[in-house]
């Protein structure tokens, strides 16, 4: 029997890569899972077994799961979305008789810039000072929890920035670069702990078959150490742009960062909710207005404008420490599939095939900055 593996999330960037190596690959039978028919778009050219389903919704989930030895969880999105999805996927696998769920959580958990020696074995905390890093650190430990009440087992993934067509870091940084938006705090001369799409998804193979990994967590990444500078270099020299000339704007002020902080800490959540409703709608109503004011830290530089680097990307710009994924690969038997220069030409041979203005392409012998 076919190993068949219920992807949710499948309209998205990871989960659609997924799909997609699974099916041209052949190693699993893809079941996309959207929460909408029209998120099937993606995916639709392949003659595949997909279905609708909420990720909050278990009785959805429970009959889209059945006859899957595997769930890839691979949904993105908000706090509530990220926290509230996790008990109706575990509850819906374990009804469905499903073996293993592998969840994509982040190597943020660490922090964007983690502490020299830190690997998966490090004691997390959900008190950073970027929310989403304590969102998934407070999913892996709900996940852990589900674990040792029920049956299906759990694999965590930490991928680092994941690179290549149609991602964030990658038609992202294009759309910044040709906006005039794009920015390099540092000159990003600190590391980068990128994985290319497929070296992620290789490794989501791998976590679907691999024994005596129930429970365990991985971080994943590309086999070559590179910095920001490494990433963004090819993608702007091909959109014909110097990454030297790129603005190293000051950081963005914290106070935002750190009202931001403010507001999911558990004792000012516990404050809130005993408030009266009208008092709740008040305060509602005068963060909304504090956003719309002052949620700008990536301004445009056109007209001489002023730019701001947000507090994550300077983290991530200036981090120091490459995290290791030896855990998956003793354990996994994990190795990237794409080197770092050929996962650039990729990149870029997509952007070209997009529609953006390439004037060069990289070749495979790219030169690496870090030594």
């Amino acid at each position: 029997m076919s190993h068949t593996i219920a992807v949710l999330g499948a309209n998205g960037f990871i989960g659609g890569r997924t799909v997609e190596m699974m099916r041209l690959l052949g190693w699993a039978e893809p079941r996309p899972l959207v929460r909408r028919t029209e998120a099937l778009a993606q995916v639709c050219r392949f003659a595949l077994d997909a279905r609708i389903a909420d990720a909050r919704d278990e009785t959805a989930l429970r009959a889209a799961f059945v006859g899957c030895q595997t769930v890839l969880h691979a949904v993105a999105g908000d706090r509530h979305t990220i926290l509230g999805t996790l008990e109706p996927v575990y509850r819906a696998a374990h009804q469905a008789g499903v073996k293993r769920l592998i969840y994509l959580s982040t190597a943020s958990v660490h922090g964007q810039d983690p502490a020299p020696g830190t690997d998966e074995t490090t004691p997390l905390s959900d008190r950073q000072p970027i929310a989403y890093n304590n969102f998934k650190v407070r999913a892996e430990a709900r996940l852990s929890a589900l674990r040792r009440a029920g049956e299906v087992e759990v694999v965590i993934l930490r991928p680092g920035i994941v690179h290549g067509p149609k991602s964030a870091w990658t038609a992202g940084f294009a759309d910044e670069l040709l906006a005039g938006h794009a920015y390099l705090v540092g000159g990003g001369r600190g590391v980068c702990n990128s994985v290319y799409i497929d070296n992620l998804v290789h490794a989501i193979r791998l976590a679907a078959s691999a024994p005596h990994i129930d429970g365990q967590a991985f971080l994943v990444s590309d086999a070559e150490q590179v910095t920001w500078y490494d990433l963004c270099r090819p993608i702007a020299e091909a959109l014909g742009y110097r990454v030297e000339d790129l603005p190293d704007p000051p950081v963005a002020a914290g106070d935002r960062t750190l009202l931001s902080r403010l507001r999911h800490t558990p004792e000012v959540v516990t404050a809130y909710r005993r408030l009266p409703q009208p008092l709740r709608h008040a305060l509602r109503a005068g963060y909304a207005s504090y956003r719309a004011q002052h949620d700008k830290p990536e301004k445009k530089t056109h007209a001489g404008s002023r730019l701001e680097a947000s507090h994550e990307r300077a983290l991530l710009h200036q981090c120091g420490y490459r995290l290791p994924f030896t855990r998956a690969k003793e354990r996994l038997g994990f190795e990237p599939i794409v080197t770092f220069p050929e996962a650039v030409r990729r990149s870029v041979a997509w952007l070209n095939f997009a529609g953006y203005p390439v004037v060069d392409e990289p070749n495979s012998r790219l030169e690496l900055s870090w030594r």
